[in-house]
């Protein structure tokens, strides 16, 4: 039997949904299993998946996997259940049982070659330890460089690496249409061979983005800053957690349809008198330290799963 999973939205998610992909060969183990996505290379070489496709690639896919068999379709998009929207579990917990696949904890997965390692792991030779940071996230060329509901706060940013570069090179993963930092080292490079620069990092600090669910997909504990959304639902406990302060206004909602915040940041909805309310710095470095002690004094409202 083939099965066909269809994943759109970002390479965060399609990183997620190799999770998914897990549990469905659980549940179906002699299945086929055909994924469609905009990231084909995050799903290879992936053994859970036969065929890795884009939603560009589709030429005669019908007559192929379809016309005449019992091929089932998971085609559905997670992001539109009650249970997602309501925030009553993880998206791959909401994914998988919209499928009527059982979760069992399944987590992200990735595969990298050797070869991969051999060609890339040269390019982020390092004399000192690695600190790997994403600060925004988002698509290409999107109006405002800076989403208030998901991007680090570039001020708070350069606290971070003010603090840690002596220490460590500071590795700044953004696109060249993104805000840069100071006194670190701006990288660009293809999905594979971000994903080897993290597994070489000794610490990581990530926003909700793709960084963060590569981080969990490699088995790499990492602070990750939250805003609107939550790790609950989109992030791991392997990860120390770092949820930002509580609004200090009242936002305006009028543009708000199925979830609190628009996530590419709408002005009216900025819930704080500036950006240096959203997080303390100091927390943030405590816990890229290590530094249970210290961040405890600070208050721990905001910092979970300090270690």
């Amino acid at each position: 039997m083939k099965i066909v999973l269809q994943v759109s939205g970002g390479i965060g998610k399609s990183i997620a949904a190799t999770a998914v992909c897990s549990a469905i060969k659980k549940h179906y183990k002699d299945s086929e299993l055909i994924v469609i996505s905009g990231y084909p290379d995050v799903l290879a070489p992936n053994p859970n998946v036969a065929m890795s496709l884009t939603h560009q690639n589709l030429n005669y896919f019908y007559p192929q996997h379809i016309e005449g068999r019992d091929t089932k379709l998971f085609l559905q998009d997670p992001y539109s259940e009650e249970d997602f929207i309501y925030q009553r579990g993880h998206l791959i917990k909401v994914w998988c049982e919209m499928y009527g696949v059982p979760y069992n904890g399944e987590l992200p997965e990735l595969y990298l070659t050797s070869k991969e390692k051999t060609q890339y792991a040269p390019l982020f030779a390092s004399d000192k330890p690695i600190l790997a940071m994403q600060t925004n996230g988002g698509i290409s060329n999107q109006g405002d460089k800076y989403s208030w509901p998901r991007d680090l706060p570039m001020a708070t940013a350069q606290k971070v690496v003010n603090a840690m570069k002596d220490e460590y090179n500071v590795v700044h993963i953004r696109r060249q249409d993104q805000l840069a930092l100071q006194n670190v080292y701006p990288v660009q490079a293809d999905f594979r061979a971000l994903a080897v620069l993290i597994s070489m990092t000794a610490k990581r600090l990530f926003i909700d983005s793709f960084a963060q669910h590569t981080a969990a997909a490699l088995g790499m504990p990492s602070v990750v800053c939250w805003i609107a959304n939550v790790p609950s639902q989109f992030g791991y406990e392997m990860h120390t957690n770092i949820i930002a302060n509580p609004p200090t206004l009242r936002p305006e909602l009028r543009n708000s349809v199925f979830s609190r915040y628009n996530i590419t940041g709408q002005v009216t909805e900025f819930p704080y008198n500036n950006e240096d309310e959203i997080f303390d710095a100091d927390k943030i470095i405590a816990a890229l330290r290590g530094d249970k002690k210290a961040a405890n004094k600070m208050g721990t409202k905001d910092l979970v799963e300090v270690k």
